[in-house]
């Protein structure tokens, strides 16, 4: 098989038993009902344990291993590289930074971080850092502890509300992140000595939790600066109040490279705090492209973009990102692929609109109309100035002439060549239809082992007319490709002739 691109290793074996029936996350199941115990006498009698984070997603993480069940569901591409890094940053206990270009994945790998922690987790009712009841760390829980004894009301939150996230921009403040003083409990009549008279920020209140900071570059040296004491000595400093509140909380964030250079910079102490710096990559493995995309593109109800056309997708993805024309620093997104299967979808729909099909299938033709919506996804090295549709097109043929190889290169094609042999010619284009190409087309022998080779998944039934002209489709533009047909282009499809 051919090579997806300057140093992507080649797929061993037909790449469609690799990745066939990949598909999307499944819905995650309906929470349990939360425990009983709501009050800390009853939630001592049940015989509650109280644990650290740190404690709570490394007995969770040995536990899921020792079970050989997912850790990080949804997340492709990294078992051998980024998820054992990250399995020994969390068993360690650490703070972990993802450094990794735009589009690896960095967030989705941050957000399943939840799935370690207990379902059910209790806290001090109406503590504005969810204080444990066992051991209270805020003012005002430690006052109505001591107060209220036995009876403290304790509510229990799901682990998805343990989960707190920050996109950092050069806007952000030390208040938002940390915390400030709040005027209106001044108002109130608390001193301004009275650590009561403090608002907690998103930090905080994500204690006992998961907190993520996105785009950690992009946050204010100071913002940054006010993250020393959270990340080492687990306390804050809001305006000169030297409030000690021992956070428990796993802090993760993100980071793309460039920006050590360019936006911003993650200043050096900051940098030193973090126990553990994973690197993210981009998919080395077609099939892990290939789930991505399945995964991830939220393509039209009824509408079908066939396996063949989706692998196209994927290869011409990383064609884009190992082409010399484009900005590796830059890199390409998995949005790419992704937004490129959508608007695949998205032409077979409206041309089942304009034509009056029933069922849009998806064909070549609909794979040229992505490329001009991808253009601002990529950034192009010096010199490429006015020729980056070109360039994608380009790698767009390549990568169809890498499938075509692929699923039709040991198919005998004769057949079909031999319809244009005295002269005819073919007219196809994204507002032709299924049945008026395949009326253009005539007779194809031997179409059924075709669409077998192309569409396996077509063998539960029989092959609808949108699929079969997909199948068409893709023979005549390979044929075309490897130089055994011709083709005028056209500017919404093209003629194939001999």
């Amino acid at each position: 098989m051919a090579s997806g691109g300057r140093g992507i290793p080649s797929a061993p074996g037909p790449l469609r038993d690799r990745f066939e029936g990949v598909s999307a996350l499944p819905p995650p199941p309906p929470p349990s009902p939360p425990p009983a115990p709501r009050t800390l006498a009853a939630l001592r009698e049940s015989g509650h344990v109280h644990r650290p984070v740190s404690a709570e997603v490394r007995e969770n993480l040995l536990r899921r291993m020792g079970a050989g069940e997912p850790r990080f569901p949804g997340v492709h591409g990294f078992d051998a590289t980024v998820l054992p890094r990250m399995e020994r940053a969390l068993l360690a206990g650490h703070d972990i930074v993802l450094l990794g270009e735009r589009g690896q994945g960095k967030t989705r790998l941050i957000r399943t971080l939840t799935a370690l922690l207990d379902e059910w987790s209790p806290s001090v009712a109406g503590c504005p850092v969810n204080d444990h009841p066992y051991a209270p760390v805020c003012p005002a829980c430690v006052r109505r502890s001591a107060r209220e004894g036995d009876g403290l009301p304790v509510v229990w939150r799901h682990r998805g509300e343990r989960y707190g996230e920050k996109l950092a921009t050069p806007d952000t403040g030390v208040g938002e992140l940390v915390g400030d003083v709040d005027p209106a409990r001044l108002a109130e009549g608390l001193s301004l000595g009275d650590p009561e008279t403090i608002h907690y920020g998103l930090v905080p209140r994500a204690n006992r939790g998961v907190f993520c900071v996105n785009e950690l570059p992009d946050l204010p040296a100071r913002a940054q600066v006010a993250l020393f004491n959270v990340l080492e000595e687990r306390d804050l400093q809001v305006r000169g109040y030297s409030l000690r509140l021992p956070l428990d909380l796993l802090l993760v964030a993100s980071a793309n490279p460039e920006d050590y250079t360019s936006r911003g910079r993650i200043v050096t102490p900051l940098k030193d705090r973090f126990g553990a710096q994973v690197r993210t990559h981009y998919p080395l493995a077609l099939a892990d492209e290939l789930a991505l995309i399945r995964q991830e593109a939220a393509l039209p109800e009824g509408t079908t973009v066939p396996a063949h056309l989706l692998e196209a997708v994927a290869r011409f993805t990383r064609l884009v990102r190992a082409s010399r024309k484009v900005d590796a620093r830059s890199g390409v997104s998995v949005r790419f692929s992704v937004t490129a299967a959508e608007t695949v979808a998205a032409s077979a729909l409206r041309r089942a609109a304009l034509s009056g099909e029933e069922l849009p299938v998806a064909r070549v033709c609909d794979l040229h109309a992505a490329v001009e919506p991808l253009l601002g996804k990529v950034e192009f090295e010096m010199g490429a100035e006015g020729r980056e549709a070109e360039i994608l097109y380009a790698l767009l043929r390549r990568a169809v002439a890498e499938v075509f190889r692929e699923r039709l290169g040991e198919t005998d094609l004769s057949p079909l060549s031999d319809r244009f042999s005295g002269g005819g010619t073919v007219e196809t284009g994204d507002l032709v239809s299924a049945a008026e190409l395949l009326r253009r087309v005539g007779a194809v022998p031997g179409l059924a082992a075709m669409i077998e080779r192309v569409a396996p998944d077509a063998e539960d039934g029989p092959p609808t007319p949108g699929l079969a002209a997909a199948v068409v489709e893709f023979a005549l533009e390979g044929l075309y490709l490897e130089r055994r047909l011709s083709k005028d282009t056209l500017p919404d499809g093209g003629v194939y002739r001999f």
